[in-house]
Protein backbone atom coordinates (compact mmCIF):
# COMPACT_ATOMS: atom_id res chain seq x y z
CA UNK A 1 0.00 0.00 0.00
CA UNK A 2 0.94 3.84 -0.81
CA UNK A 3 0.02 6.28 1.58
CA UNK A 4 0.02 9.84 -0.87
CA UNK A 5 -0.99 11.76 2.52
CA UNK A 6 -3.13 13.75 0.51
CA UNK A 7 -6.25 14.31 3.32
CA UNK A 8 -5.58 15.78 6.87
CA UNK A 9 -5.20 13.61 9.24
CA UNK A 10 -8.66 14.19 11.26
CA UNK A 11 -10.57 14.15 7.73
CA UNK A 12 -13.80 12.79 8.24
CA UNK A 13 -15.14 10.01 5.71
CA UNK A 14 -18.03 7.73 5.76
CA UNK A 15 -21.27 7.27 4.32
CA UNK A 16 -24.64 9.38 4.08
CA UNK A 17 -28.01 8.48 4.74
CA UNK A 18 -32.08 10.45 5.19
CA UNK A 19 -34.26 8.91 7.46
CA UNK A 20 -37.06 9.25 5.57
CA UNK A 21 -35.24 6.92 3.11
CA UNK A 22 -33.79 4.37 5.08
CA UNK A 23 -35.81 4.07 8.36
CA UNK A 24 -39.09 2.51 7.57
CA UNK A 25 -40.03 -1.23 7.96
CA UNK A 26 -43.49 -1.18 7.32
CA UNK A 27 -46.45 0.43 8.01
CA UNK A 28 -47.01 -1.55 11.19
CA UNK A 29 -43.60 -1.09 12.34
CA UNK A 30 -43.93 2.70 12.17
CA UNK A 31 -46.92 3.18 13.82
CA UNK A 32 -45.60 1.30 16.86
CA UNK A 33 -42.78 3.21 16.51
CA UNK A 34 -44.87 6.33 17.49
CA UNK A 35 -43.44 8.12 14.43
CA UNK A 36 -46.13 10.80 12.70
CA UNK A 37 -46.89 11.35 8.78
CA UNK A 38 -44.61 13.63 7.00
CA UNK A 39 -45.62 15.03 3.26
CA UNK A 40 -43.78 11.97 1.80
CA UNK A 41 -46.19 9.68 3.59
CA UNK A 42 -49.37 12.05 2.25
CA UNK A 43 -47.26 12.06 -1.49
CA UNK A 44 -46.68 8.63 -1.73
CA UNK A 45 -50.34 7.97 -1.50
CA UNK A 46 -50.91 9.97 -4.38
CA UNK A 47 -51.72 7.73 -7.37
CA UNK A 48 -48.49 8.09 -10.36
CA UNK A 49 -46.89 10.43 -7.84
CA UNK A 50 -43.58 7.49 -6.86
CA UNK A 51 -42.65 5.84 -10.10
CA UNK A 52 -42.76 2.23 -8.78
CA UNK A 53 -45.60 2.65 -6.33
CA UNK A 54 -43.51 2.11 -3.03
CA UNK A 55 -43.88 4.14 0.01
CA UNK A 56 -41.35 6.07 2.50
CA UNK A 57 -42.89 3.83 5.56
CA UNK A 58 -41.53 0.95 4.45
CA UNK A 59 -38.02 1.15 3.24
CA UNK A 60 -34.77 -0.38 4.53
CA UNK A 61 -35.75 -0.96 8.04
CA UNK A 62 -32.94 0.82 9.60
CA UNK A 63 -35.19 0.99 12.82
CA UNK A 64 -34.83 -2.20 13.48
CA UNK A 65 -31.19 -2.87 11.88
CA UNK A 66 -29.42 0.18 12.94
CA UNK A 67 -27.07 -1.77 15.05
CA UNK A 68 -25.87 -4.25 12.43
CA UNK A 69 -25.66 -1.10 10.09
CA UNK A 70 -23.39 0.77 12.30
CA UNK A 71 -21.16 -2.38 12.62
CA UNK A 72 -21.10 -2.63 8.87
CA UNK A 73 -19.92 0.97 7.98
CA UNK A 74 -17.50 0.83 10.44
CA UNK A 75 -15.75 -2.62 8.86
CA UNK A 76 -15.70 -0.62 6.02
CA UNK A 77 -13.17 2.20 7.39
CA UNK A 78 -15.61 4.85 8.08
CA UNK A 79 -14.98 7.21 11.03
CA UNK A 80 -18.10 9.03 10.59
CA UNK A 81 -21.80 8.42 9.93
CA UNK A 82 -23.71 11.19 8.40
CA UNK A 83 -27.58 10.70 8.94
CA UNK A 84 -30.98 12.85 9.35
CA UNK A 85 -33.46 13.36 12.50
CA UNK A 86 -36.83 12.55 11.13
CA UNK A 87 -38.71 15.40 12.67
CA UNK A 88 -42.04 13.65 13.07
CA UNK A 89 -40.47 10.96 14.54
CA UNK A 90 -39.45 13.14 17.30
CA UNK A 91 -42.10 15.60 17.53
CA UNK A 92 -45.49 13.76 15.41
CA UNK A 93 -47.28 16.78 14.74
CA UNK A 94 -44.54 18.94 14.55
CA UNK A 95 -45.43 22.11 16.13
CA UNK A 96 -43.65 23.80 18.85
CA UNK A 97 -46.37 23.10 21.46
CA UNK A 98 -46.70 19.69 20.44
CA UNK A 99 -45.91 16.50 22.65
CA UNK A 100 -42.60 14.84 22.00
CA UNK A 101 -42.05 11.13 21.23
CA UNK A 102 -39.47 9.66 23.97
CA UNK A 103 -39.31 6.57 22.13
CA UNK A 104 -38.06 8.41 19.07
CA UNK A 105 -36.04 10.64 20.65
CA UNK A 106 -34.35 7.74 22.12
CA UNK A 107 -33.86 5.87 18.70
CA UNK A 108 -31.88 8.67 17.72
CA UNK A 109 -29.61 9.19 21.40
CA UNK A 110 -28.93 5.22 20.92
CA UNK A 111 -27.63 5.33 17.45
CA UNK A 112 -25.41 8.40 18.45
CA UNK A 113 -24.03 6.24 21.76
CA UNK A 114 -23.06 3.66 19.00
CA UNK A 115 -21.68 5.58 16.73
CA UNK A 116 -19.32 6.88 19.46
CA UNK A 117 -18.89 3.41 20.77
CA UNK A 118 -17.48 2.52 17.32
CA UNK A 119 -14.94 5.42 16.73
CA UNK A 120 -17.65 7.28 14.39
CA UNK A 121 -18.48 11.03 14.59
CA UNK A 122 -22.16 11.42 14.32
CA UNK A 123 -22.83 14.04 11.52
CA UNK A 124 -26.53 14.80 12.21
CA UNK A 125 -28.82 16.63 9.74
CA UNK A 126 -32.08 18.49 11.23
CA UNK A 127 -34.15 18.80 8.11
CA UNK A 128 -33.89 16.14 4.95
CA UNK A 129 -37.03 16.78 3.88
CA UNK A 130 -39.48 14.95 5.89
CA UNK A 131 -41.64 18.04 7.21
CA UNK A 132 -44.71 16.89 9.49
CA UNK A 133 -47.68 16.76 7.64
CA UNK A 134 -49.68 18.62 10.35
CA UNK A 135 -47.74 21.37 9.63
CA UNK A 136 -48.36 21.31 6.17
CA UNK A 137 -51.95 21.02 6.86
CA UNK A 138 -52.16 23.61 9.67
CA UNK A 139 -50.18 26.55 7.57
CA UNK A 140 -49.23 25.16 4.17
CA UNK A 141 -45.11 24.45 6.04
CA UNK A 142 -42.85 26.47 4.42
CA UNK A 143 -45.18 28.70 2.91
CA UNK A 144 -45.55 30.34 6.38
CA UNK A 145 -41.90 31.81 7.46
CA UNK A 146 -43.27 32.90 11.10
CA UNK A 147 -44.81 29.56 11.78
CA UNK A 148 -42.45 27.61 10.18
CA UNK A 149 -39.42 29.02 12.07
CA UNK A 150 -41.17 28.89 15.36
CA UNK A 151 -41.83 25.06 14.81
CA UNK A 152 -38.17 24.64 13.46
CA UNK A 153 -36.33 26.12 16.03
CA UNK A 154 -38.20 24.60 18.77
CA UNK A 155 -37.35 21.31 17.47
CA UNK A 156 -33.50 21.94 16.63
CA UNK A 157 -33.30 23.23 20.39
CA UNK A 158 -35.09 20.15 21.37
CA UNK A 159 -32.00 18.29 19.43
CA UNK A 160 -29.25 20.49 20.76
CA UNK A 161 -30.90 19.56 24.44
CA UNK A 162 -30.60 15.97 23.94
CA UNK A 163 -27.68 15.69 21.64
CA UNK A 164 -25.58 17.92 22.25
CA UNK A 165 -23.10 16.70 24.68
CA UNK A 166 -22.52 13.64 21.93
CA UNK A 167 -23.14 15.13 18.94
CA UNK A 168 -20.98 18.43 17.47
CA UNK A 169 -21.69 18.56 13.28
CA UNK A 170 -24.74 19.58 12.65
CA UNK A 171 -26.71 20.39 9.69
CA UNK A 172 -29.41 22.45 9.31
CA UNK A 173 -31.33 21.63 6.12
CA UNK A 174 -30.10 19.79 3.41
CA UNK A 175 -30.42 21.21 0.06
CA UNK A 176 -32.94 23.42 0.06
CA UNK A 177 -33.33 24.31 -3.24
CA UNK A 178 -34.67 21.09 -3.69
CA UNK A 179 -37.56 21.65 -1.04
CA UNK A 180 -37.99 24.83 -3.18
CA UNK A 181 -37.80 23.81 -6.92
CA UNK A 182 -38.70 20.47 -6.77
CA UNK A 183 -41.21 20.30 -3.75
CA UNK A 184 -43.00 24.15 -4.70
CA UNK A 185 -42.11 24.93 -8.32
CA UNK A 186 -41.52 21.75 -10.46
CA UNK A 187 -44.38 19.15 -8.50
CA UNK A 188 -42.18 16.69 -8.73
CA UNK A 189 -41.69 16.10 -4.88
CA UNK A 190 -43.86 16.32 -1.89
CA UNK A 191 -46.18 18.36 -1.35
CA UNK A 192 -46.54 18.63 -5.37
CA UNK A 193 -47.25 22.52 -6.04
CA UNK A 194 -46.30 23.47 -9.12
CA UNK A 195 -46.29 27.85 -9.24
CA UNK A 196 -43.73 30.59 -10.34
CA UNK A 197 -44.12 32.14 -6.57
CA UNK A 198 -44.14 29.38 -4.10
CA UNK A 199 -40.38 28.16 -4.83
CA UNK A 200 -38.86 31.79 -3.97
CA UNK A 201 -41.15 32.33 -0.86
CA UNK A 202 -40.43 28.67 0.36
CA UNK A 203 -36.60 28.82 -0.39
CA UNK A 204 -36.75 32.60 2.14
CA UNK A 205 -38.56 30.57 4.78
CA UNK A 206 -35.45 27.76 4.64
CA UNK A 207 -32.94 30.49 4.95
CA UNK A 208 -34.56 32.79 7.98
CA UNK A 209 -35.55 29.29 9.63
CA UNK A 210 -32.00 28.36 9.29
CA UNK A 211 -30.42 31.34 10.40
CA UNK A 212 -32.78 31.12 13.63
CA UNK A 213 -31.97 27.92 14.46
CA UNK A 214 -27.83 28.58 13.99
CA UNK A 215 -28.04 31.07 16.44
CA UNK A 216 -30.23 29.33 18.82
CA UNK A 217 -26.71 26.64 18.61
CA UNK A 218 -23.93 29.41 18.73
CA UNK A 219 -26.39 31.48 21.43
CA UNK A 220 -27.14 29.02 24.09
CA UNK A 221 -24.96 25.34 23.03
CA UNK A 222 -21.10 27.25 22.69
CA UNK A 223 -20.41 25.33 25.68
CA UNK A 224 -21.00 22.05 23.47
CA UNK A 225 -18.53 23.40 21.20
CA UNK A 226 -19.13 22.05 17.82
CA UNK A 227 -20.28 23.63 14.83
CA UNK A 228 -23.46 23.71 12.55
CA UNK A 229 -24.07 24.69 8.96
CA UNK A 230 -26.59 24.43 5.73
CA UNK A 231 -25.97 21.69 3.00
CA UNK A 232 -26.41 23.12 -0.66
CA UNK A 233 -26.96 21.07 -3.73
CA UNK A 234 -25.45 22.28 -7.16
CA UNK A 235 -23.91 20.83 -10.30
CA UNK A 236 -21.08 22.33 -11.92
CA UNK A 237 -22.17 24.93 -14.96
CA UNK A 238 -19.33 24.82 -17.63
CA UNK A 239 -20.19 27.59 -20.50
CA UNK A 240 -21.78 25.62 -23.67
CA UNK A 241 -19.35 27.31 -25.59
CA UNK A 242 -17.06 31.17 -25.26
CA UNK A 243 -19.94 33.08 -26.07
CA UNK A 244 -20.66 35.74 -24.15
CA UNK A 245 -24.14 34.84 -23.79
CA UNK A 246 -23.50 31.33 -22.53
CA UNK A 247 -20.75 32.23 -19.78
CA UNK A 248 -23.03 34.84 -18.32
CA UNK A 249 -25.94 32.07 -18.58
CA UNK A 250 -23.74 29.28 -16.53
CA UNK A 251 -22.98 32.34 -14.13
CA UNK A 252 -26.76 32.51 -14.16
CA UNK A 253 -27.15 28.35 -13.26
CA UNK A 254 -24.67 28.72 -10.95
CA UNK A 255 -26.16 31.94 -9.09
CA UNK A 256 -29.76 29.71 -8.73
CA UNK A 257 -28.54 26.78 -8.08
CA UNK A 258 -26.00 27.64 -5.52
CA UNK A 259 -26.00 31.04 -4.88
CA UNK A 260 -29.86 31.19 -4.04
CA UNK A 261 -28.66 29.84 -0.60
CA UNK A 262 -25.16 30.25 -0.23
CA UNK A 263 -24.99 33.84 -1.19
CA UNK A 264 -26.93 35.24 1.56
CA UNK A 265 -25.70 33.03 3.82
CA UNK A 266 -21.82 33.71 3.55
CA UNK A 267 -22.31 37.47 1.44
CA UNK A 268 -25.18 38.57 2.92
CA UNK A 269 -27.67 38.82 -0.22
CA UNK A 270 -29.38 37.07 -2.78
CA UNK A 271 -27.39 37.19 -6.32
CA UNK A 272 -27.78 40.03 -8.27
CA UNK A 273 -29.08 37.86 -11.40
CA UNK A 274 -32.47 36.35 -9.07
CA UNK A 275 -32.89 39.95 -8.39
CA UNK A 276 -33.07 41.12 -12.14
CA UNK A 277 -35.09 37.72 -13.15
CA UNK A 278 -37.42 37.67 -10.25
CA UNK A 279 -37.91 41.74 -9.34
CA UNK A 280 -40.89 41.72 -6.92
CA UNK A 281 -41.47 38.19 -6.46
CA UNK A 282 -37.79 37.77 -4.66
CA UNK A 283 -38.94 38.22 -1.28
CA UNK A 284 -36.73 40.77 0.34
CA UNK A 285 -35.15 40.26 3.94
CA UNK A 286 -35.55 42.26 6.82
CA UNK A 287 -32.06 44.22 8.27
CA UNK A 288 -32.39 41.58 11.24
CA UNK A 289 -32.60 38.73 8.64
CA UNK A 290 -29.64 40.15 7.48
CA UNK A 291 -27.58 40.20 10.24
CA UNK A 292 -29.09 36.50 11.52
CA UNK A 293 -28.21 35.01 8.23
CA UNK A 294 -24.59 36.16 7.26
CA UNK A 295 -22.16 33.84 8.65
CA UNK A 296 -24.80 31.82 10.23
CA UNK A 297 -22.85 28.55 8.79
CA UNK A 298 -19.28 27.08 9.68
CA UNK A 299 -18.37 25.71 6.81
CA UNK A 300 -19.96 24.92 3.50
CA UNK A 301 -21.75 21.49 3.24
CA UNK A 302 -21.64 20.58 -0.60
CA UNK A 303 -23.61 17.96 -2.31
CA UNK A 304 -22.77 17.50 -5.56
CA UNK A 305 -23.18 14.84 -8.11
CA UNK A 306 -22.41 15.89 -12.00
CA UNK A 307 -21.80 18.51 -14.74
CA UNK A 308 -23.85 20.63 -17.07
CA UNK A 309 -22.58 22.37 -20.54
CA UNK A 310 -24.85 25.52 -20.34
CA UNK A 311 -26.94 27.25 -22.70
CA UNK A 312 -28.64 30.60 -22.73
CA UNK A 313 -32.44 30.96 -22.92
CA UNK A 314 -34.54 28.36 -21.41
CA UNK A 315 -37.45 29.18 -19.67
CA UNK A 316 -36.11 27.65 -16.25
CA UNK A 317 -35.86 30.07 -13.68
CA UNK A 318 -34.75 28.01 -10.86
CA UNK A 319 -31.71 26.99 -12.81
CA UNK A 320 -31.23 30.54 -14.52
CA UNK A 321 -33.64 30.43 -17.18
CA UNK A 322 -30.48 27.98 -19.01
CA UNK A 323 -30.42 24.60 -21.19
CA UNK A 324 -29.10 22.07 -18.77
CA UNK A 325 -26.72 19.80 -21.51
CA UNK A 326 -25.02 16.87 -21.26
CA UNK A 327 -23.56 17.29 -25.23
CA UNK A 328 -20.69 19.29 -26.18
CA UNK A 329 -21.09 21.43 -29.85
CA UNK A 330 -19.00 18.75 -31.32
CA UNK A 331 -22.30 16.64 -30.05
CA UNK A 332 -19.75 13.90 -27.89
CA UNK A 333 -21.33 13.86 -24.79
CA UNK A 334 -20.02 14.26 -21.18
CA UNK A 335 -19.10 10.86 -18.91
CA UNK A 336 -20.68 7.98 -19.22
CA UNK A 337 -24.68 7.60 -17.93
CA UNK A 338 -26.26 6.36 -15.07
CA UNK A 339 -29.54 5.25 -13.98
CA UNK A 340 -30.80 8.77 -13.59
CA UNK A 341 -31.49 11.01 -16.15
CA UNK A 342 -29.62 14.41 -14.40
CA UNK A 343 -26.51 12.72 -14.05
CA UNK A 344 -23.36 11.45 -15.44
CA UNK A 345 -19.51 10.88 -14.38
CA UNK A 346 -17.90 13.83 -14.74
CA UNK A 347 -15.36 13.86 -12.39
CA UNK A 348 -13.37 17.39 -13.54
CA UNK A 349 -16.18 19.53 -13.11
CA UNK A 350 -15.83 18.54 -9.37
CA UNK A 351 -12.69 20.38 -9.45
CA UNK A 352 -13.68 23.25 -10.75
CA UNK A 353 -16.95 23.21 -8.45
CA UNK A 354 -14.95 22.80 -5.23
CA UNK A 355 -12.20 25.92 -6.20
CA UNK A 356 -15.17 28.47 -7.40
CA UNK A 357 -17.18 27.71 -3.59
CA UNK A 358 -13.66 28.14 -2.05
CA UNK A 359 -13.20 31.20 -3.73
CA UNK A 360 -16.10 32.77 -3.70
CA UNK A 361 -17.66 31.53 -0.14
CA UNK A 362 -14.11 31.28 1.83
CA UNK A 363 -15.40 28.37 4.19
CA UNK A 364 -14.08 25.29 5.05
CA UNK A 365 -15.89 22.74 2.92
CA UNK A 366 -17.67 19.31 4.04
CA UNK A 367 -18.58 17.44 0.91
CA UNK A 368 -21.85 15.80 2.37
CA UNK A 369 -23.24 13.96 -0.55
CA UNK A 370 -21.29 12.65 -3.26
CA UNK A 371 -22.96 9.10 -5.46
CA UNK A 372 -23.76 7.54 -8.54
CA UNK A 373 -26.75 4.87 -9.45
CA UNK A 374 -25.61 2.62 -11.69
CA UNK A 375 -26.92 2.13 -14.92
CA UNK A 376 -30.08 -0.85 -14.98
CA UNK A 377 -28.24 -1.99 -11.87
CA UNK A 378 -32.03 -2.61 -10.59
CA UNK A 379 -32.31 -5.60 -12.97
CA UNK A 380 -29.34 -7.07 -12.69
CA UNK A 381 -28.78 -10.18 -10.59
CA UNK A 382 -27.52 -9.84 -7.51
CA UNK A 383 -23.79 -10.96 -8.29
CA UNK A 384 -23.73 -8.64 -11.24
CA UNK A 385 -25.06 -5.87 -8.22
CA UNK A 386 -22.23 -6.45 -6.06
CA UNK A 387 -19.72 -6.23 -8.63
CA UNK A 388 -21.05 -2.43 -9.13
CA UNK A 389 -17.32 -1.86 -11.23
CA UNK A 390 -19.32 1.69 -12.86
CA UNK A 391 -19.78 2.95 -9.21
CA UNK A 392 -16.09 2.81 -8.03
CA UNK A 393 -14.81 4.31 -11.09
CA UNK A 394 -17.36 6.84 -10.25
CA UNK A 395 -15.74 7.47 -6.75
CA UNK A 396 -11.76 6.57 -7.94
CA UNK A 397 -12.39 9.83 -10.67
CA UNK A 398 -14.24 12.09 -8.11
CA UNK A 399 -11.87 11.75 -4.97
CA UNK A 400 -9.31 12.47 -7.42
CA UNK A 401 -10.46 15.66 -8.38
CA UNK A 402 -10.81 15.91 -4.22
CA UNK A 403 -7.43 15.02 -3.89
CA UNK A 404 -6.91 17.64 -6.62
CA UNK A 405 -8.78 20.58 -5.06
CA UNK A 406 -6.93 19.91 -1.96
CA UNK A 407 -3.93 20.71 -3.94
CA UNK A 408 -5.15 23.67 -5.15
CA UNK A 409 -5.65 25.02 -1.43
CA UNK A 410 -9.17 24.47 -1.45
CA UNK A 411 -9.65 23.34 2.89
CA UNK A 412 -12.09 20.24 2.56
CA UNK A 413 -12.66 18.74 5.38
CA UNK A 414 -14.88 15.40 4.76
CA UNK A 415 -16.40 13.42 2.05
CA UNK A 416 -19.43 11.42 2.64
CA UNK A 417 -20.27 8.73 0.12
CA UNK A 418 -24.05 8.58 -0.91
CA UNK A 419 -25.11 6.73 -0.07
CA UNK A 420 -24.92 3.62 2.57
CA UNK A 421 -26.93 1.47 1.12
CA UNK A 422 -29.57 1.02 -1.75
CA UNK A 423 -33.06 2.95 -0.47
CA UNK A 424 -35.67 4.94 -1.66
CA UNK A 425 -34.93 7.33 -3.79
CA UNK A 426 -37.73 9.63 -3.36
CA UNK A 427 -40.21 10.22 -6.60
CA UNK A 428 -37.95 7.48 -8.38
CA UNK A 429 -39.24 4.72 -6.09
CA UNK A 430 -36.42 1.47 -5.63
CA UNK A 431 -35.64 1.42 -9.45
CA UNK A 432 -32.33 4.16 -9.16
CA UNK A 433 -29.83 2.66 -6.94
CA UNK A 434 -27.20 4.40 -5.08
CA UNK A 435 -25.51 2.00 -2.75
CA UNK A 436 -22.38 1.21 -1.40
CA UNK A 437 -24.65 -2.02 -0.33
CA UNK A 438 -26.94 -3.74 -1.79
CA UNK A 439 -30.62 -4.34 0.21
CA UNK A 440 -32.75 -6.58 -1.03
CA UNK A 441 -35.65 -5.30 -0.14
CA UNK A 442 -37.97 -7.91 -0.08
CA UNK A 443 -35.76 -9.89 3.00
CA UNK A 444 -34.13 -6.61 4.07
CA UNK A 445 -30.80 -8.52 3.55
CA UNK A 446 -27.90 -6.42 2.86
CA UNK A 447 -24.73 -6.93 0.97
CA UNK A 448 -21.63 -5.21 0.60
CA UNK A 449 -20.84 -4.15 -2.78
CA UNK A 450 -17.37 -3.61 -4.24
CA UNK A 451 -17.48 0.21 -4.41
CA UNK A 452 -17.39 -0.67 -0.22
CA UNK A 453 -14.47 -2.01 -0.07
CA UNK A 454 -13.00 0.48 -2.94
CA UNK A 455 -13.82 3.26 -0.24
CA UNK A 456 -12.28 2.15 2.70
CA UNK A 457 -9.12 1.21 1.18
CA UNK A 458 -9.17 4.71 -0.77
CA UNK A 459 -9.40 6.45 2.58
CA UNK A 460 -6.91 4.20 3.93
CA UNK A 461 -4.26 5.10 1.64
CA UNK A 462 -4.95 8.72 1.12
CA UNK A 463 -5.62 10.07 4.60
CA UNK A 464 -2.14 11.41 6.46
CA UNK A 465 -0.89 9.68 9.71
Amino acid sequence: MTRTNALRKDFIWGFATAAAQIEGGGEDKEKASGRGPSIWDYFCDKPGKIADGSKVNDTCDFYTHWKEDLAMMKNLGANSYRFSISWPRVIPLGGKDDPVNEQGLQFYSDVIDECLRLGMTPFVTLYHWDLPLELYKRYGGWLNKERSTEDFVRYARLAFERYGDRVKDWITFNEPWVIAALGHSAGAFAPGHISNTEPWIVGHSLLVAHAHAAKVYHDEFAQDGGVIGITLNGDWAEPYDSSPENIKAAQDKMDAAVGWFADPVYLGTYPESLKVMLQDRLPEFTPEEIALLKDSSDFYGCNFYTTNMIKAGADDEVNGNTHLLFTRPDGTYLGPESQMGWLRDVPWGFRKHLNYLYKRYGKPIYITENGYAVKGENDMSPQDAINDTDRVNYFEGYLGAVRDAIGDGVDIRSYFAWSCYDNFEWASGFTPRFGCVRIDYETKKRTVKDSGRFLGQWFEENISV
